[in-house]
């Protein structure tokens, strides 16, 4: 009995450290900032609206569930666009991390909204920040020929 219990403390305990060093790494990765920002200049020409999400989530009662569809769209169009032109190293540990965590954050955005338009709206601005993270990916690759 001992044994079981501990075993399960420790497992619980594992899986708890894991999560916390998982949340803690995407949220580092998204606030590094780069030398340019691209992301504005990405958004404007691919017709993305994760900027005016991000203001939107600002005001006093946003659609969430627009934005939510907003972000979707957006998200796809830049992974879409990151895999034709091969920006985006799907092998990176970072890359996958930040595919996961878009995906945890859109099920958590999915179970918050029920209970909490704070924490619902909390959740897609850190979708936003992943997307922006993507749009910034692609700038990037578009302007490192330029500047060769």
């Amino acid at each position: 009995m001992i044994e079981l219990l501990s075993t399960v403390i420790i497992t619980l305990s594992s899986v708890a450290l894991f999560g916390y060093w998982f949340r803690y790494t995407c949220l580092l990765i998204l606030s590094t900032k780069t030398a340019q920002d691209y992301a504005g200049e990405v958004a404007s020409t691919n017709q993305l609206a994760f900027l005016e999400v991000r203001s939107e989530l600002k005001s006093s009662s946003p659609d969430l569930d627009r934005l939510r569809n907003a972000l979707d769209r957006d998200y796809e169009v830049l992974s879409g666009l990151l895999k034709k032109t091969g920006s985006l190293d799907h092998t990176s540990l970072e890359s996958r991390m930040l595919e996961a965590n878009y995906r945890v954050m859109r099920a958590w955005y999915s179970v918050s909204r029920q209970f909490s338009a704070a924490a619902a709206a909390r959740a897609l601005d850190e979708m936003s920040q992943v997307v922006a993270h993507f749009a910034n990916l692609m700038g990037e690759a578009a302007a490192a020929p330029s500047a060769a």
